[in-house]
């Protein structure tokens, strides 16, 4: 009797320790990790290419690189790294995935499947202020790279002092610096594809809202030319014609910034080329075609594709290489 009594209690141990490392591995679970090293600056001062990356950089503060992964962003820098380098900071989560990443100055909003978002100071990793906006987000969906989650993210955008979440037919808006929900309102349904305007907008099929307030206002009227990243901070004119046969990718500092269809970069002021260059790092290929960029003051990157490959992001020729993702000076 004593044998098997030793033998039950033995199994209930082992059932005890097995359900506590199964709750230990699976239970929900947040880990920050802030930056130890000093704040990232570029050592480019001239237009060419300084780099290559696997996945897609949200360039923040002309200064930092921030990446989605499905359960993870994280940072590194500085921008003219030639390839990834270690995390200056990152932020895991389980179970909940990265729905979509956005920024404001050095603030790095980024919105979870559980529909929390948290923001963290690019600058020192740590994190300002944390949300619950309510309904379940959208799931990670950003591939290889992770190009639509920085750079196209699904109902997130940011507008002047506010980082706007549609939830349905909700819109609501967030104070970028506190986290405090300024206001929401409800939309109809025909309100998709909406951008936010560098005139303090939040446009949509259906209408316009003041970002400030909500109000619905008078839209401007035109559809977006260029945005700084993704859909937000758009606007609706440049300064000067593109020139024919090339793709506008946005406006740098007043200077249009196209690509060609030999795949140079040229940045343009005052209708004169001021610079000029292919986007490849040695002997790479020209004959690629682009998937997802972005523009900021001092730098562009693209997400290059192959030009006759699969349209399927999951499929192995998709990418043009591994380090797919090309980045730019603009200096």
């Amino acid at each position: 009797m004593s044998r098997v009594l030793l033998r039950s209690l033995a199994a209930l141990v082992l059932l005890a320790v097995a359900g506590l490392i199964g709750w230990r591995v699976l239970a929900p679970a947040e880990v920050l990790s802030p930056a130890a090293t000093p704040y990232p600056s570029a050592s480019v001062s001239t237009a060419q290419v300084t780099g290559r990356t696997n996945m897609a950089p949200l360039i923040v503060d002309e200064s930092l690189r921030v990446y989605a992964a499905k359960r993870q962003v994280r940072a590194d820098g500085p921008v003219d790294a030639k390839s990834v380098n270690t995390a200056r900071w990152s932020l895991r989560r389980w179970p909940a995935e990265v729905s979509g990443v956005v920024a404001s100055g050095s603030t790095v909003i980024s919105r979870w499947s559980d529909g929390r978002l948290i923001a963290v100071d690019g600058r020192t990793g740590k994190e300002l202020w944390t949300v619950a906006t309510g309904p379940d987000a959208p799931g990670y969906d950003g591939h290889r790279t992770g190009a639509s989650v920085v750079w196209a993210p699904v109902d997130l955008w940011v507008g002047g002092e506010f980082v706007l979440v549609r939830e349905g037919q909700r819109l609501s808006a967030y104070g970028v610096s506190s986290g405090a929900r300024g206001w929401s309102v409800e939309v109809p349904a025909a309100c998709t594809d909406g951008f936010t305007t560098t005139s303090g907008q939040y446009v949509c099929a259906s209408g316009a809202y003041a970002i400030s307030t909500g109000a619905a206002v008078t839209s401007y009227g035109n559809q977006p030319l260029t945005c700084a990243v993704g859909r937000s901070m758009c606007a609706g004119s440049v300064p000067g014609d593109t020139p024919p046969g090339t793709q506008l990718l946005g406006v740098s500092r007043g200077r249009l910034v196209v690509l060609t269809a030999e795949r140079h970069l040229q940045v343009i002021r005052g209708g004169a080329v001021v610079a000029d260059f292919p986007l490849a790092v040695g002997s790479e290929k020209l004959d690629w075609k682009p998937g997802r960029w972005q523009v900021t003051d001092d730098w562009v990157a693209i997400e290059r594709l192959t030009a006759d490959g699969p349209a399927d992001p999951e499929a192995p020729e998709h990418y043009l290489t591994v380090d797919t993702v090309i980045i730019a000076s603009l200096r």
